[in-house]
Parts: C-alpha cells; structure tokens; sequence
C-alpha cells in the first residue's frame, strides 16, 4: 500500500472534521502502534500479515491527519526491545521495512507534492547496512520538505535516546564546547533525536495496553495520553476524532502554562554547539546512505 492513501472519508467524516477544526488541533501528535501480532491471530493470519496490515493503517490515518491540520506525527514503529523477539519476527519486521521503504523512492513525486519530510528517529546504528541506507536516503530525500512531518521511531527506546544526549553533552563538556553548568533540561531536550520538533500533545496507544513501553518518556511528560481498546489494524477515524474531541475538552487545563516544545535560545556558545550537533547527524546520513 501507499505511504498516502486515498482519501476516503464520507461526507459526514469530512463534516465533522470541520466542527472538529472550529477548535484546537495539535500540532504533533505521536501513536504506539500495537496490537498487529494479536490482530493476527484473531483473523488467523501469519504475524508479518498483521505488522503489513498495521503498515496500511498508518498510511490511513497519515491522509485522516492531514486532512485534520495535523502537522507532525511521531509513531512507534520498531523498539529495540522487538530485537529480543524471535529471529523469524525480527527478520519478518525488517524485511516489512526494507519494503516499505523501497516502495518510498517509488512514490517520491507524490511525497515532494504533499511536502511530506520522513525523519528515522533511534539507533540506526543497531539496523542492517542495507536497511539503514534505505532509511538515510529517505531522510536525505525528504528533508527540505515541511507542510507534514512524519516521524517514524526504528529502532527506539527513551533510556537509549535519553543516554545518548547524556553521552554528547558529555563529550561536548570534555571538548570545552560547552561548560557542565550550561546543561539544563532545555539543553538536553536539544540532544535528543526529536529536537527538531515540539513535544507531541498527543499521544495515542492502541490494543489495550496501558503503558508506555519507553516511548517519549522525555517529550510527553506534558502530552494527553489516551489508551484505546482497539488493535491498531482496526482503528478508525472514528478512534482518532474520538481523541482530538477528548484533547479539545482538555487543553483548557492547560491554559496558563507555557507551550509544549523547545525553544533551544541559548548562549552563542550554545547555539554554536548545536547547530554542529545537526550538522553531524546530517552527515551521519550521508555517510549511512553512501555506503
């Protein structure tokens, strides 16, 4: 399937998306994607049919966001934990990816038109040569365009992502770029993989599962989180309007208080140091996809 799907809302969808837009919509909203393996075994399907099932879910609900004003969206798509599945699985997921990917390149014109910018968001480090110049070549690609962002976490944990902007503000201390009093909690929001977006509002899990499973642990400590009973290959727009309408009841509590994202104003200093750390995590791309 597309990376875009078709739209295909009803005229009562679209009108209701509408009302929906009288009010606020976020800006950036991320997904836990689960539910794919027990979808699978509920329609007596192989695993990998369910992860390719979730894949067209996310192509879905990527057209009901645009057509919502929905700017970013951050989703959860392979955490490094997932390596600890069996070697069938992860070579299953992989490959699913490796697909995917491909079909990307294939549908670049349409993705240049909507100005669609794909960010991989983890340790790519940890992936197959092969599959991570795939992604930096996506990346690469991609990376001029703005109208909708879609950040795709593969593969992700918070305690990796977290340790690894520990690890370059350490590295940048003992290089005299920065001094061990700059580091505050703004300074290591800006190490982070996602420090080119705003904290999400919104963070949705399917399948029933109330927890985390170390997602954004950093970037949501403010976002309304909504758990949802169904498995992600059967959410539908109804689900998704269901949370921006629940969101809308809940952003008066958030009046008063400062705006989700970071704002990263700092020193010269500062400034300099990360305008050098993106620099190096675009070249790490092109090193990646020249491979």
């Amino acid at each position: 399937m597309s990376w875009i799907a078709k739209n295909s809302l009803t005229t009562f969808q679209k009108f209701c998306i509408k009302i929906l837009k009288c009010g606020p919509i976020p800006k950036h909203i991320a997904i836990i994607m689960d539910g794919n393996r027990r979808y699978a075994r509920k329609e007596h399907m192989e695993k990998v049919e369910g992860h390719a099932k979730g894949f067209n879910k996310l192509a879905e609900c990527l057209s009901w966001c645009l057509e919502l004003g929905i700017k970013e969206v951050t989703v959860y798509a392979f955490s490094i934990e997932n390596f600890k599945r069996t070697k069938k699985e992860v070579d299953q997921l992989l490959q699913l990816a490796r697909e995917k990917f491909t079909k990307l390149f294939e549908e670049k014109q349409k993705l240049m038109e909507y100005g669609v910018c794909i960010r991989v968001i983890g340790n790519l480090s940890l992936l197959p040569v092969d599959l991570r110049k795939l992604m930096a070549e996506a990346v690469l690609m991609t990376k001029g365009n703005s109208k909708a962002i879609l950040n795709v976490a593969f593969p992700y944990t918070s305690q990796d992502e977290i340790t690894s902007s520990i690890q370059l503000l350490i590295k940048a201390a003992h290089k005299a770029q920065i001094s061990v009093d700059d580091i505050d909690e703004e300074l290591i929001s800006c190490c982070l993989y996602t420090n080119q977006s705003p904290n999400p509002e919104v963070l949705i899990r399917t399948s029933g599962e109330v927890r985390l499973s170390d997602f954004l642990l950093w970037q949501a400590s403010e976002s309304q989180i909504f758990f949802t009973d169904v498995l992600w290959p059967e959410f539908g727009i109804w689900h998704l309007l269901a949370c921006i309408f629940k969101y809308q009841r809940g952003v008066e509590q958030l009046q008063g208080k400062d705006e989700l994202g970071q704002s990263c104003q700092k020193s010269m200093k500062i400034e300099r140091f990360l305008n050098e750390l993106n620099s190096k995590r675009i070249s790490q791309m092109e090193v990646y996809a020249n491979v």
